[in-house]
């Protein structure tokens, strides 16, 4: 199990193809802090180096969601995958 996989599951439970978490929403649902780098965009990027492996890509990915830091640098964009909507 890695540190990523409550937030794994917590995306697989939700229903909504869009939203938003803090980052401490996400730590939270992790049970940990974030790493510094977790406030760069590029660590958030789950299209960007997809040969590298990243814990928290993978999760999103497994999810069916892909991850864009937000802006405001304190948040991340969780969007479905479009083959991966509910119906």
């Amino acid at each position: 199990m890695n540190d990523y996989d409550a937030l794994r599951d917590y995306l697989m439970r939700q229903k909504q193809t869009e939203f938003v978490l803090s980052y401490e929403q996400i730590e939270e649902i992790i049970g940990a802090a974030l790493p510094r780098a977790a406030h760069r965009a590029s660590w958030w990027d789950s299209l960007r180096s997809p040969d590298i492996q990243m814990p928290q890509r993978e999760a999103c990915l497994a999810a069916g969601f892909v991850a864009t830091r937000m802006p405001d640098g304190r948040s991340v964009r969780f969007r479905r995958k479009p083959s991966e909507r509910r119906r």
